[in-house]
């Protein structure tokens, strides 16, 4: 990382992670539980179980408290654990849109460093892809991290660093 990234999370011992909220498919009537903490070695831990039941099947870690406005940045960087599944990164220009932009990636079980180009983020609403276009805008108001596999499972995923470069 270098001077010229901007630093939208940096999960540490000593940070505040109030901002952080879970939203499981119970909103819709479903029976996911997740879970968020600061684990032991300082890092963010974004944990829990899918269920299927009751049409049910996601779980998702959010933080609207964002907000970046008018920057260049062309690409967000997650430096991530995940347990092998596949995770969405969404994230909203404007908290008054329905819609979020998605990249999905893959975690390995290891540490990696996720980049994600802004510009290939597509516009999704309730599961459909928009025909909107892709991300294009200069601010940032919401961030998220979701997992909905179709499938029962449990997951765990772990974050040190959020940022833009």
């Amino acid at each position: 990382m270098n001077l010229s990234n901007q630093i939208i999370f940096d999960f540490k011992e000593s940070a505040n992670i109030d901002d952080w909220k879970i939203v499981d498919d119970v909103v819709m009537g479903g029976k996911s539980n997740g879970n968020f903490k600061l684990n032991d070695a300082g890092k963010g831990e974004f944990y829990g179980r899918i269920s299927l039941d009751n049409n049910g099947g996601f779980s998702s870690l959010r933080n609207k408290n964002i907000n970046f406005k008018n920057f260049s940045y062309t690409e967000v960087v997650l430096k991530v654990k995940g347990d092998g599944k596949k995770y969405q990164f969404r994230l909203k220009d404007n908290l008054n849109n329905a819609h979020s932009y998605i990249m999905p990636f893959t975690t390995s079980g290891e540490w990696q460093t996720i980049k994600i180009k802004l510009s290939e983020m597509y516009p999704a609403f309730r599961g459909r892809k928009l025909s909107i276009g892709n991300f294009s805008a200069n601010s940032i108001a919401e961030i998220v991290f979701l997992i909905g596999n179709k499938k029962q499972e449990s997951f765990s995923l772990e974050m040190d660093k959020i940022y833009l470069q």
